[in-house]
């Protein structure tokens, strides 16, 4: 796979990260923040967007923030399982981390955080 190509827009703090520039894709949102970008044929990952890209870089002082992805639920079993495939694995596991917050024995809600990258405007 060739290198991603990243495009950060300052006035909409929005970075756009493609792994495949020019590709037709269909469009899952993560949550209120990510935009992930798949090819379904193929089970592979086309791009991801980030809105409000300074919020998620944010660190804390325990570390990155987290977000729920709450897009998951509104999904199919298969469709959900698909992106969970492909958020594992590179190049989407280079950008963004997976986990899970277990409110109790009986829900589990997998959360996400980017691996900020330097944006240069």
């Amino acid at each position: 796979m060739d290198r991603s190509v990243t495009n950060y827009d300052e006035m909409s703090d929005t970075l756009y990260v493609s792994f495949a520039p020019g590709e037709k894709a269909t469009g899952i949102e993560l949550n209120d923040h990510i935009l992930l970008r798949i090819n379904k044929a193929e089970r592979r990952a086309v791009g991801l967007t980030f809105f409000e890209y300074s919020l998620l870089a944010q660190r804390t002082e325990w570390g990155m923030r987290s977000f729920p992805m709450s897009g998951l639920a509104q999904l199919s079993k298969e469709l959900r399982q698909l992106v969970l495939e492909v958020i594992q694995r590179p190049p989407v596991s280079d950008v963004l981390s997976l986990s899970a917050y277990t409110p109790s024995a009986a829900e589990t809600i997998p959360i996400t955080w980017l691996h900020p990258e330097p944006v240069t405007a």
